[in-house]
């Protein structure tokens, strides 16, 4: 459920100019701290918005300010871990009709390129694979900042947003209306140095 360009956009926000302190190297997203997040936005039949999380992912990412070429970003999202706050709902949005989250239970991004586009903020290029299809896919990223933490860790924040088109990663949405082909996917978190 969602259109090129989702599950990046956070990640490639580290790959953005860094703040003094920044150095190369690897990051993993916090989120035994509850400190990321992966979520969706899709039109109701043109009536309101249905808001939902991903609650389950995993990622890491490699950064060094220096070279944002080399910057590469890998995670994974446990699709059977969807909560749009209504279980009848979130039942259907896994069922075969959607998601087929008893055949693919897990969507996932491995990045290809980071392109800056100015400071603190660029677009992350990757591949995106989710319902078993596999699409190339474009985030843009900001980094929101980056430095030590109160408990000696040094971290790096960034948050990104792309809309995908459902049919892309063969979910038929042809039975809605064409505002409900697309999906919002916005990613926030912050990444913990290794």
């Amino acid at each position: 459920m969602f259109k090129k360009t989702a599950l990046a956009a956070a990640l490639g926000a580290a790959a953005l100019i860094g703040i003094s302190q920044a150095q190369a190297a690897d990051y993993v997203v916090d989120t035994e701290g509850q400190h990321a997040f992966v979520q969706f936005k899709i039109n109701h039949l043109g009536y309101s918005y249905i808001l939902g999380n991903f609650e389950s992912f995993t990622g890491q990412f490699h950064y060094d300010p220096e070279n944002l070429e080399s910057t590469s970003v890998e995670m994974e999202v446990d699709v059977t871990s969807l909560n749009s706050n209504h279980a009848e709902r979130d039942r259907h949005f896994l069922s075969d009709d959607f998601l087929s989250a008893g055949d693919y239970p897990a969507a996932t991004f491995v990045s290809t390129g980071f392109e800056p586009t100015g400071d603190a903020e660029g677009v992350l290029t990757g591949d995106l694979t989710l319902k078993g299809e596999t699409q190339a896919i474009e985030m843009p990223v900001t980094l929101m900042g980056e430095g030590e933490d109160p408990w000696g860790s040094y971290r790096a924040g960034f948050e990104g947003s792309t809309m995908l088109t459902l049919g892309d990663f063969g979910i038929d949405m042809s039975a809605f209306p064409e505002v409900m082909h697309e999906l919002e996917l916005y990613v926030t978190f912050e990444g913990v140095r290794q």
